[in-house]
């Protein structure tokens, strides 16, 4: 089949806006490189008209953060009879909220570290220091602290010591409403992304991140130079097989398609704990899924093309 008007659909209002503007972009030329026609679009006020007036083949939603993975912008193209790339709403609800997503996978056999999500409101309403010290009795240090909700690593950050926790706790209230607080497991920090081909779910080569000071934060990921990617992962042939079944399990038991990626941690005895998952993952020069594709030998357009067909 030959696509006449692909809709790449990047930008929004989120923290996130300029990486998604660099991911967008990056789809958008490499569906170009194929000869394929190809908009741009940013989710604004004009888009539901343009999409109305001028029904694309398909849309490419490479949006990060709220809107572009909560299920919201999704919502919106199935009321509008449009194909689309990536998860179907309900799916991205349950994998955008993290504490719900690790309930999920928890279920179906993964390991994931013990936590306890705080709104804002608990957390002043019974007493910061109260609420704090008992979440070092319970779960001891080191901490890592990030918002239930968002990507990026906005608002993320990890606790060595108890004094460091409120802090932790006020920035990562700046990026979102509820505190995801789950204990840290030291160990190889890796992503696992899957990719649908030919209707069978297939996991990419891990990618390892070793970042400066340990700790992958914004600039960290989308800083060219500041951290070290090695792909294949550092793992085991046995601990990378852990890994590959357990990206492959999280994107079945939360329901998602097409694309995902699975950040985990792979701990000294070459035992998998998920983190999290993304339903859509970053395409930057620096992103993990693209780093991926070209280790496995394939082409990022081809990939993109073929994700969109399989929507026909």
């Amino acid at each position: 089949m030959e696509l006449g008007h692909v809709v790449v659909l990047a930008g929004g209002l989120s923290y996130e806006r300029e990486v998604s503007l660099r991911s967008g972009r990056r789809v958008a030329d490499a569906l170009r490189a194929l000869d394929i026609p190809v908009e741009l679009r940013d989710a604004d006020a004009t888009l539901l008209d343009s999409l109305t007036d001028d029904p694309p083949d398909a849309v490419f939603p490479v949006l990060h953060g709220a809107a572009g993975e909560d299920g919201s912008i999704r919502d919106v193209l199935e009321l509008l009879d449009t194909r689309y790339v990536g998860a179907r709403p309900d799916a991205c609800r349950v994998a955008w909220d993290k504490p719900t997503a690790k309930s999920v996978v928890r279920r179906a056999g993964l390991q994931t570290p013990d936590s306890v999500a705080l709104p804002k409101e608990v957390f002043h309403d019974l007493g910061a220091a109260s609420v704090l010290d008992q979440i070092v009795r319970s779960l001891g240090l080191p901490l890592f602290v990030k918002p239930t909700r968002g990507g990026s690593a906005l608002g993320a950050s990890a606790v060595h010591d108890a004094s460091e926790l409120s802090a932790a706790m006020v920035g990562c209230f700046a990026y979102g409403d509820a505190a995801l607080v789950e204990r840290y497991v030291p160990g190889t920090e890796i992503a696992v992304s899957v990719i649908e081909r030919q209707g069978k779910a297939t996991a990419l080569p891990a990618v390892e991140i070793v970042a400066p000071g340990g700790q992958y934060d914004y600039t960290a990921r989308y800083d060219a130079g500041d951290t070290e990617f090695i792909t294949p992962a550092r793992l085991t042939p046995e601990a990378a097989e852990r890994a590959t079944a357990a990206a492959v399990t999280a994107h079945h038991a939360l329901g998602l398609r097409d694309l995902s990626r699975t950040d985990l941690i792979v701990d000294d005895e070459g035992e998998v704990h998920f983190l999290e998952v993304n339903v859509a993952p970053g395409m930057t020069e620096t992103s993990l899924l693209p780093r991926a594709i070209s280790v496995a030998g394939l082409d990022l357009g081809e990939v993109c093309r073929d994700l969109i067909l399989a929507r026909f």
